[in-house]
């Protein structure tokens, strides 16, 4: 059977979504850097609503232990994630515009390749990461809307697992406690409450909402 037209697709989504609101989301492009378990489900749930434009960022390749947590197939094993996610996007969402890099993110290198990219999502795994690309984006890039995890780990409730605005263009989305390093470790479900806060606060950002 033939995929939809872009007509027809985007159609299916105004009426989902409403004409105005989602002229803005697939005029919107979005940068998700970290394509583990918080990265790969924020960009499909991005792709999912429309957004018109997504730069996905990684520098792995998908691994048998990424399988747990991250939208990746078995047959997907060695692919680089990048390339992997961007296979999986087109068949979710064949007109979106995906830019798909294999690099590794530095502070030399961010500005360069998140300048074309309104809303920056970061999904890395490893604290000190996290704290580069934050510390990049706010310092050099100040007009962007940042968007970052902090605590999804273990299976305590996922009701503690919030969004939280820090500055005017900066918001993060977790427990704020949990660490990978604490027992259990990261789970799928809990990790995919975090990446839904990661994206429904850009989709929010994107219609002009902000939080208190």
């Amino acid at each position: 059977m033939p995929i939809p037209t872009k007509e027809e697709m985007y159609n299916a989504l105004v009426e989902r979504h409403g004409r105005e609101l989602q002229e803005k989301f697939a005029a919107a492009s979005v940068a998700v850097c970290g394509l583990g378990g918080l990265g790969s489900n924020i960009a499909i749930a991005l792709a999912r609503a429309g957004v018109g434009s997504l730069h996905i960022i990684d520098f792995d390749c998908v691994d048998i232990s990424n399988l747990n947590r991250q939208q990746y197939f078995p047959e997907q094993l060695g692919l680089p994630k990048s390339q992997a996610l961007s296979d999986t996007l087109k068949r979710i969402a064949p007109y979106c515009n995906i830019t798909a890099d294999c690099v590794k993110l530095t502070e030399d290198n961010i500005p360069e390749l998140l300048k074309n990219d309104d809303y920056i999502c970061e999904a890395f795994d490893k604290a000190d990461q996290k704290a580069m690309l934050v510390n990049c984006v706010l310092e050099n890039m100040p007009e962007k809307y940042l968007v970052s995890g902090s605590g999804m780990a273990g299976l305590s409730t996922a009701n503690t697992i919030k969004t939280r605005k820090i500055t005017k263009r900066f918001y993060v989305c977790g427990d704020g406690v949990s660490d990978v390093s604490d027992g259990l470790g990261l789970v799928s479900a809990r990790v995919m409450v975090c990446a839904a806060h990661e994206a429904n606060a850009v989709l929010r950002l994107i219609a002009g909402e902000t939080e208190e």
